[in-house]
């Protein structure tokens, strides 16, 4: 049995390993056309790779991909995030929950899950081939060809294309048969210029609820961080956003609006009572200096004098209408979208190979059989947070199961 896997990411090396652990004596070929494997692995979570989610329920971690969760529910019943931690744990890696639910090695060293999956390869049997490009894979009675770049060919039994985002994957998809959902970005900043925002670089508000306006369709709205950039926003709150409304926003060419409730906690009635109690206990201070509010201090000046209340205006003297435009801004706050950003390296796409085109119990092709996906490649996104690695081991491990039996 020979088992060629295109695609030296997490989710190739998952279901090479996957494949070689499942049947030991199957020649396992994996082939990165760059010269170097898991790059996107090395730079997630700034460094620190963010392996998955503490979310142990399958019914509740489908709802955190805006398109693929349907299908994933079965696959994430056999393996989910438990079953990726006591995989890197029997692997010699120990993985530790942070606050908001993401999970990281304890070294906070992406090198760490590097290495163990490099050696799990190796100890697996897996033959890790850099440098090869594959320029077409043929399907024939017999098996596939697969051709690289400089005339060398390879002969499989069975093919797991796991490229990722990348064209080349989709290509040979389609050479074999398959559709494609085209692709567009997912989870990315938003480009916003307003003087509301000019040099609060870094400024972070620990919790807003963010809506996202385009006429003519429902409003899709997120909760969580938000952090201002030079560019305009970015931040858990605002990564979610722009994954659910990822086609949306491609649509209309990234001009949107954003509306802004800076302090979702408190309804608005409650917001004004606590606006008033200040208005009298706090009589002689300045309003632009006294925040009252968890907001930080110099968002909330910002946004004080956006309604034309003076700096220098003591809480005393603030008027019912400079009251209520203060209101609306704190709660319906509306800025203009002007593009988007790349959320670092760890881009992310939806589209891919249409659901429908693969059976989910075994992640092989049903368009041609002997051929599986794992990983990106497929029409699967799920918002920041571990959710998209999380795919990552669950598709290549089905998929190297199904290849090894």
């Amino acid at each position: 049995m020979k088992i060629i896997v295109i695609g030296g990411g997490a989710a190739g090396f998952f279901g090479a390993i996957a494949a070689a652990e499942a049947r030991p004596y199957a020649q396992v070929t994996l082939l990165e056309a760059s010269p170097q494997v898991l790059a996107k692995v090395r730079i997630s979570g700034g460094g620190r790779c963010n392996v998955t989610h503490a979310c142990f329920d399958p019914t509740a971690l489908v709802q955190h991909y805006p398109r693929g969760g349907k299908a994933l529910r079965g696959p994430l019943t056999r393996f989910q995030p438990q079953d990726t931690v006591a995989w890197f744990k029997a692997h010699g890696v120990a993985l530790k929950t942070e606050s908001d639910g993401r999970m990281f090695p304890i070294t906070d060293d992406s090198e760490t899950i590097v290495d163990c999956l490099m050696r799990s390869a190796q100890r697996a049997g897996v033959q890790v081939v850099t440098g090869a490009a594959v320029t077409e894979v043929i399907s024939s009675t017999s098996g596939f060809t697969v051709q690289l770049k400089g005339g060398k060919t390879m002969g499989g039994d069975r093919i797991l294309i796991a490229t990722g985002s990348n064209p080349l994957g989709y290509r040979l998809a389609a050479s074999l048969g398959h559709e494609l959902v085209p692709p567009v970005p997912s989870l990315f900043t938003f480009k916003i210029t307003d003087p509301r925002l000019t040099e609060l670089a870094g400024v972070a508000a620990p919790l807003v609820r963010v809506k996202l306006l385009v006429e003519g369709q429902k409003p899709l709205e997120q909760e969580g961080p938000l952090l201002i950039t030079h560019w305009g926003v970015s931040g858990p709150a605002v990564l979610k956003l722009s994954a659910w409304g990822a086609r949306l926003l491609h649509d209309v060419r990234y001009q949107a609006s954003l509306q802004v409730n800076w302090l979702p906690t408190l309804k608005v009635e409650e917001l004004r009572d606590l606006l008033l109690k200040t208005k009298e206990e706090w009589v002689r201070k300045a309003i632009a200096k006294h925040c009252p509010v968890t907001l930080p201090q110099r968002l909330w000046q910002r946004l004080v004098e956006s309604v034309g209340i003076d700096s220098e205006l003591r809480w005393a003297d603030l008027s019912k209408k400079a009251l209520n435009l203060l209101l609306l801004e704190l709660t319906q706050g509306q800025f203009a979208i002007q593009g988007k950003g790349i959320f670092k390296d760890e881009f992310v796409t939806c589209g891919g190979i249409p659901l429908a085109e693969v059976n989910f119990k075994t992640m092989e092709s049903r368009c041609c059989p002997g051929l599986y996906f794992a990983g990106e490649i497929l029409d699967v996104d799920g918002v920041t947070g571990g959710f998209n690695f999380q795919n990552a081991w669950t598709t290549g491990w089905i998929a190297g199961q199904a290849m090894g039996e």
